[in-house]
Parts: structure tokens; sequence; C-alpha cells
């Protein structure tokens, strides 16, 4: 067992973060010890300290955590002390069950371990990136290339995997259509992705502040969506349309902007309901999907294709202190585009 300094929330208010010291648990024959460098921040961090209130115990966020190995289990062959490596939104998984045999294991039939805030298979609450260092089961650390920078590798490992997922499972390439709803923490990530992918890009914003960066970042057009008109006018163009905001659309009116047999999917994720006319769905035989994050195989994939085709989240560098600060402007989109931690201002 290690005592390590953590940064921990006691309630939903932010202003309850504070400094403290954790337990790691000791190192198994299967098991990698990272010494975290960097820890990106994520919407899904906010919800949980959000909800803290509910959970009645502390939380220690962090899902988007990388670092360098500091020690391997004897039965470790795919890692060694000092390679660069990156842990991502779960850490076990049953690794027997149909899922799990597919590469899949955020599907466990057991029931994946989130790598914080959950409860683990001995029945402890895991505790996240926002740490000194992190004991994690070998087959859920992920390899960083070495072009890859480990502070913009951080974002990648559920941004990234978030909006790659979807692309490559719907088979998006060269020629695609695809437009990609907002160019946020999401969304300038999957602009990116799509891209580099051979599809043309368009972003769907509401202002004009961002066109110019929707080019930097390899779109072919970005198109402002207020009026009916302005949907019209793009009816029919797209093979597959992704959605980055977490706000309920008009979906009647981006399913006009589908082709036949178009897809749209969900990545942003609002408790609102959405609705939409099915007749609007019919007469494109369209589909309507959500996805999910991707798996360890994936992730790795997803991690080399950034590496090799230079898809670089724009990340703005905090230290540990500035976290409470950092989620209240994430919640007032105030942010260009990812927040991540230098988690040596631990010290």
């Amino acid at each position: 067992m290690e005592k390590v300094k953590a940064l921990v929330a006691d309630h939903s208010a932010f202003d309850s973060f504070h400094h403290t010291v954790i337990t790691r648990r000791s190192l198994r024959a299967d098991d990698v010890a990272i010494d975290i460098k960097y820890c990106g921040i994520c919407h899904s961090d906010i919800a949980q300290v959000e909800m803290i209130d509910s959970f009645q115990h502390p939380v220690v966020p962090g899902h988007e955590i990388t670092g360098i190995v500091s020690a391997v289990g004897a039965n470790v062959k795919d890692h060694k002390v000092g390679d660069r490596v990156g842990v991502g939104c779960f850490v076990d998984s049953c690794g027997k069950c149909k899922y799990c045999k597919a590469g899949q294991e955020q599907f466990c039939e057991k029931g994946v371990v989130a790598v914080f805030n959950a409860p683990d298979y001995e029945g402890n609450i895991t505790a996240g990136g926002y740490s000194q260092s992190l004991v994690v089961k070998d087959h859920f650390v992920l390899d960083i290339p070495d072009n890859l920078d480990l502070a913009d590798a951080s974002p990648l490992l559920c941004a990234g995997i978030t909006t790659y997922n979807p692309l490559k499972r719907y088979g998006v390439g060269k020629g695609s259509k695809v437009a990609v709803v907002g160019l946020g923490g999401l969304g300038h990530i999957a602009v990116q992705f799509a891209s580099k992918m051979g599809a043309e890009v368009t972003v769907l914003g509401h202002s004009e502040s961002k066109r110019n960066e929707a080019n930097q970042f390899g779109a072919t057009s970005y198109e402002i969506l207020k009026s009916d008109q302005d949907f019209d006018k793009l009816a029919g163009k797209f093979d597959f349309i992704l959605n980055t905001v977490a706000v309920k659309l008009n979906l009647d009116n981006y399913l006009k902007l589908l082709n036949v047999n178009g897809i749209f999917c969900f990545v942003g994720l609002t408790a609102e309901e959405q609705e939409f006319n099915i007749l609007n769905m019919f007469n494109k035989q369209a589909t309507m999907t959500v996805s999910n994050v991707g798996g360890i195989a994936m992730t790795q994939e997803m991690l080399n294709f950034a590496a090799e085709n230079d898809v670089r989240p724009m990340i703005e560098m905090i230290g540990i202190d500035d976290v409470p600060e950092a989620y209240q402007r994430v919640i007032d989109s105030d942010v260009h585009y990812r927040f991540v931690i230098d988690m040596s201002t631990l010290d």
C-alpha cells in the first residue's frame, strides 16, 4: 500500500475541492504503477462532482490520465519502467464475457470498473487521476506513442475515443460527407479525425466566432444554422452527422440534412428528452443512434492514429488549485478547448 497526494471533492460545490492523501493498492503480479504527469478535465468529471451529495462519499475525479510507468508486477510483459502510458475511462472488467472477448470492455456483463467513483470487484471505491500515482491492471494501460505529447494525449483518452469510435464504426472515410454539430471539446477533435480519415467535413455552428478555427482543424466548410431556411439549403447533403453538443436540438431540421441511408449519431448527451417526427427518418431510411466510448484495443488504435496523423487537442494547461475555476469555466463554455492539469503542481 502507498500513500499519495490527491485532490478530492467532499460535496457538490466546486469550492469543496481540497488536498488530501489517499491509499493506492500494493502492486499485484498483473499491475502497472504509474506516476501521473497530466490529467484532463471532462464534463463527466464535473457531473460526478455535482452528484456527490447523493453518493455520500468524497470523489477523486479524473479519467484522462497520462504518465510514466514507475513499477510493474512480475507477470507484466507489455509495459516496463519508463514507458509513456495512459489510462482512460475504466480500469477493470471480467475479461471473460462475450463483450470483453470482443474488445468491448465498456459493456462487460459483470460491470466495467470505472477509473474513479465506482466500486471495484473488492468493493472499494476507485480514485481517479487527480492524484500523484495510480496502480492499474496491465490490460487497461495504453501506450502513448513517442511523437504524441503526454499533455496532448490526455483529452484523447475520453474525448478522443468518444469521437473516433463512431467515425470508425460507421465507416467514415474517403468520400464521406460528414457534419459535426458543435466545435467544442468533442467537436474540435471529431473534425480532425474525420478530416484525416479522408472525409469532407462541415462544422454546423451557431456563430461566426469559430469559423477560422474550424478550417484550421480540417473542416472544408462552416455553416451557421439558425433559421429553417439555413437547414433547407443543406438538405440531403450529409452521409453522417455527429452531434457533439449536450443540448436539446430541433431534430426534424437536422434529419433534413441527411441523405438516403444517412446516420445521425449522438455523442453529446443531455438529460432533456429529444423529440422528432419518425416520418422524417422514414423518407430517408435514416438511422439515429448514440455511441459510447471504445474498448481498449480501439482506444490504442485511436492513439496511434492521432500520432500518425497529427491529431492534437487544443488544450489550456492549469495547476491543481485551478480546478474549481476550470470546472465553472467548462460549464460556462469558456475554454479552448480542453483543460489539462499539470499534476506536478500537486507536490
